[in-house]
């Protein structure tokens, strides 16, 4: 029963989602959320926050596998390095607990989940609560998508 952690980094906030693949061929979500930050924070002070908490995730649940988004081209610099630096951190937890750091783009996740890689936020979210067998779409989205995101990888590589 292969535990996978997806993430979908950010700096002010990372979703996480813990997916289960079963002996059956099911897969059950374990734990989702979001790791925050608070924006007066400076900018170091947000990555050792995410580094701390997603560190204490690893440790609590001991994933076997675990994926990440990869950055994608945005037209706001900023953004793009900000989450190129969350990415880092996410990058640096996951190898330090001896997990491989697998990594898939939008259109992969949305490919994998919806059939379409082109689908819309709301297709792939309403598409996770079926695969997982959810009463509603996991909340916030960061959440959401970090769900696709190990929803993907076990999918992709079917442990």
């Amino acid at each position: 029963m292969t535990l996978a952690l997806g993430i979908d980094p950010g700096t002010a906030t990372t979703g996480y989602g813990l997916v289960r693949l079963l002996p059956d061929g099911e897969l059950a979500a374990v734990s989702y959320g979001i790791i925050s930050t608070p924006k007066e924070a400076t900018p170091s002070a947000r990555l050792e926050m995410l580094f701390d908490d997603l560190n204490k995730l690893l440790k609590k649940y001991k994933p076997d596998t675990a994926a990440v988004e990869k950055l994608f081209f945005s037209s706001n610099v900023k953004t793009a390095l900000a989450v190129g630096q969350a990415r880092g951190v996410v990058m640096l937890c996951i190898q330090k607990a001896g997990i491989e750091p697998f990594e898939y783009t939008p259109n992969e996740v949305k490919q994998a989940v919806a059939g379409y890689g082109g689908a819309d936020k709301r297709q792939v979210q309403e598409m996770v609560r079926a695969l997982l067998q959810l009463e509603k779409i996991p909340k916030p989205d960061d959440a959401a998508d970090a769900l696709a995101i190990a929803i993907t990888h076990l999918n992709t590589t079917r442990y």
